[in-house]
């Protein structure tokens, strides 16, 4: 009974992780519909709209500016917009100075957040395909191009651009195994319908998907959810990228992950209408494996050692998975306490595994305790 018990906390500990991308590996090979083609960028390009939404920037909005005024895509059918979330700094005054570059400022009056800045300039724009993008997110100059190209499929309603990051230095890092992992999840998603969220840093979507645009859902959850509501679907590109500096405090990026899950689980709340599979089919069960059982995780994982510790060396099964969980969260001390020890793959992997997962049940102690974030700060990096 007791082998049963801790073969199922198992079982439902590894299914976010690996149950759930093994069916969707599976279904991808049997019945997937492939993601079409987009590495022939169309001819007729359709208009577009850059949205940069910014807070209190005066220090890399010059740069974010020139950076997209260095884009490829044809200048006729490309307008720029900064959406400043109240800023109180030079932010507005520096982005008016690029007026005559037909840069345009939208600015809310209210600190509402970062969606309610990204609505105002929805109102406010004027092409059919709007891409969003933070000022911390470093584009190449096809990258609008790049993630405008997959709208070619009318049955397209939100792309994601896919994460690489650059050391402090300027350089392309080496993509750790996580980062690795979460986009081949964003490919098997987009080949077996949709994504469950987009990289909220850089993406674009078709004007009619944000008819509904509410400014307390983050916008990347908002926007695939929304596609799947107008028969569309959200998928990955690969050739669209976003780069990102690391975080030089690890204790700003811990904060960031509680954030993060602290606002996605206030926003699954909200539109809990997706976690029924009648209404939204296959979208539902993508919700439920990728969001909820990824936030459970954390909490089955602690059941399990919990039980496992009580049962000891009852058997070689249970002395095996007690091992094992011992030398994992060895590792993971030993990441947190000696730093430099996470050179070694094993002490990483394994720490910024507990890390994130740390993360998960912290914001789940602080969205029971009523607490909800509604500000956006953006994280410096």
């Amino acid at each position: 009974m007791l082998e049963l018990l801790l073969s199922a906390l198992l079982l439902l500990a590894v299914y976010s992780y690996f149950g759930y991308p093994g069916i969707l590996l599976i279904m991808s090979k049997g019945g997937g519909k492939p993601v079409r083609d987009t590495s022939e960028i169309p001819s007729d390009l359709p208009r577009v709209s850059l949205i940069i939404t910014a807070h209190n920037e005066e220090r890399r909005i010059a740069a974010k500016l020139d950076e997209c005024l260095r884009c490829d895509y044809p200048k006729d059918r490309l307008e720029i917009i900064v959406a400043s979330d109240t800023s109180t700094d030079a932010t507005d005054t520096i982005v008016r100075q690029y007026r005559e570059h037909g840069v345009r400022l939208v600015r809310a009056e209210e600190r509402l957040g970062k969606e309610n800045a990204q609505s105002l300039a929805i109102s406010a724009a004027n092409g059919n395909i709007l891409v969003f993008s933070d000022v911390g997110t470093t584009l190449l100059p096809d990258a609008v191009t790049n993630i405008v190209a997959p709208f070619a499929d009318p049955e397209v309603g939100a792309v994601s651009s896919e994460d690489s990051f650059l050391t402090q230095d300027g350089s392309i890092a080496g993509e750790g195994l996580y980062v690795r992992y979460e986009m081949w999840l964003r490919r098997l998603e987009s080949r077996v319908f949709s994504l469950v969220g987009l990289s909220g840093s850089f993406f674009a979507v078709r004007r009619d998907v944000c008819t509904d645009w509410d400014i307390t859902v983050p916008s990347d959850f908002n926007v695939a959810l929304n596609a799947v509501g107008h028969g569309l679907k959200a998928i990955s590109s690969p050739r669209a990228r976003g780069y990102y500096h690391d975080v030089k405090d690890p204790k700003a990026e811990y904060g960031r992950k509680v954030r993060t899950v602290l606002r996605g689980m206030a926003a699954l709340a909200k539109r809990s209408d997706v976690l029924n599979p009648r209404r939204f089919g296959l979208f539902s069960w993508q919700v439920w494996s990728h969001k909820v059982a990824r936030w459970a995780t954390p909490w089955f994982l602690a059941l399990l050692f919990i039980v496992s510790a009580i049962a000891g060396n009852t058997s070689g099964f249970t002395a095996i998975l007690l091992g094992g969980q011992l030398m994992f969260y060895g590792a993971a001390l030993v990441g947190y306490f000696v730093p430099a020890a996470q050179s070694i793959a094993a002490v990483r992997i394994a720490f910024f595994f507990c890390q994130a997962n740390i993360a998960i049940m912290h914001a789940t102690l602080r969205y029971l305790k009523g607490e909800r974030v509604t500000v956006w700060k953006p994280t410096r990096r």
